[in-house]
């Protein structure tokens, strides 16, 4: 039943090729995940041709095949513009990520204060300092000084009322959908004290949203582990759980959430159910493992494109991947294993699909099996942590 998911736990399991969902379905049936199985941004619909339509057709069909009868979502993902929208809500789509991430203005953390008073003179200083100054009580997430009210409002404050315009625009064009605002893809940490100041906003505009998304500090790379001080990261973590559970209206979502186990189990003990965690291209690492199993050549080829292709097709990825790292070895499937060959292939997909798409599609159809079981065991690891609580 396609439905919006509400606050239920989620999982979206993006699929870049169309053939993931049945290992999809395998992984998370009997979980207490509300999954996800359509979905694709726009900037990956770009690079492997589909549209939003194809993305929901090959999603449906999967899960009528497989019988399943409980709720799924389709997510929307990374809207930028008001002009992204209309073939996803025409195609049905039940949940709306907005990446207002080109408004956040990234250079607010280190301006000095007259720039920082020229960039703020548009705002309600009066409004805002009603709001959020002079609080009775010290909260967990920090307070405001006039200082770090200025800065959270200049950075901040035009991606807030673009996702606001956002939000009202889905509105007059359709109405039940989940609705997630993300502000993952930025160049510096959102602070407890900074997430504390977007949802207030986000709230007050009557942005009505299910989920946030926030950088966290440390490296949430594409399709690897993190990378950071896990004890850091966890007391930084009690202080946005702390956030979440003041406001008790939505769930944390996280972002470029592929193979982050080692932070799983603290994401499931500071946040219990009230989680939608966000998986894109580690279904068709997948894919590749079957490659480097049964089809080699095929599979050298796609990662002899990588290499060349790297460093034009990371641009619009956080990634730090390096060429002169990739490992050499005649073990190819280890290489689905390695932290820079992960990322590498893992950007360079939409230039794979471009050249080696018919016969990558021909080789998971001839080897299906083994992809679907392989979708299972992987996403099987991942929502087992997920469910884990310390």
């Amino acid at each position: 039943m396609l439905s919006p998911l509400g606050l239920s736990p989620s999982f979206g399991f993006g699929d870049r090729l169309g053939l993931a969902t049945p290992g999809h379905i395998a992984a998370v049936r009997g979980t207490k995940f509300a999954p996800i199985f359509a979905q694709q941004s726009v900037r990956e619909n770009t690079r492997t041709g589909r549209t939003p339509q194809q993305v929901m057709d090959d999603a449906r069909r999967a899960v009528e095949a497989a019988g399943w009868d409980l709720p799924w979502g389709a997510d929307a993902d990374h809207l930028k513009t008001l002009e992204d929208l209309p073939p996803f809500i025409e195609a049905g789509y039940t949940f709306f990520t907005v990446d207002p991430g080109e408004h956040v203005d990234n250079g607010a953390d280190t301006y000095s204060l007259d720039v920082l008073k020229q960039k703020f003179v548009d705002s309600n200083w009066d409004e805002l300092s009603a709001l959020y100054l002079n609080q009775n009580s010290e909260q967990v997430w920090g307070h405001f000084d006039s200082e770090s009210l200025m800065r959270a409002t200049v950075k901040y404050g035009k991606a807030i009322r673009h996702a606001a315009a956002m939000f009202q625009r889905l509105c007059q064009m359709t109405d039940g959908f989940d609705f997630e605002v993300s502000v993952d893809e930025t160049d510096s940490p959102t602070t407890p004290l900074e997430y504390f100041f977007i949802v207030s906003e986000l709230r007050r505009l009557g942005v009505r949203f299910t989920s946030l998304a926030p950088r966290f500090i440390g490296r949430f790379e594409k399709g690897v582990d993190y990378v950071g001080d896990l004890d850091t990261l966890d007391a930084e973590l009690v202080k946005h759980a702390a956030v979440t559970a003041h406001f008790g209206t939505y769930k944390l979502s996280l972002h470029s959430g592929s193979d982050k186990f080692s932070v799983y189990p603290l994401i499931a003990k500071h946040w219990g159910e009230r989680i939608h965690v966000k998986t894109a291209g580690t279904s068709y690492l997948e894919a590749l493992r079957v490659l480097a199993n049964h089809e080699p050549d095929l599979f050298l080829k796609i990662y002899s494109l990588g290499r060349e292709r790297y460093e034009m097709d990371r641009r619009t990825y956080h990634v730090s991947a390096k060429l002169d790292m990739l490992p050499n070895t005649n073990d190819l499937p280890s290489a689905l294993d390695d932290f820079h060959a992960r990322e590498v292939l893992h950007v360079t997909f939409g230039s794979a699909l471009a050249q080696f798409g018919v016969e990558l599609k021909a080789a998971l159809a001839k080897y299906e099996t083994a992809y679907f079981e392989g979708l299972r065991i992987h996403f099987a690891k991942h929502l087992r942590l997920l469910e884990e609580q310390e």
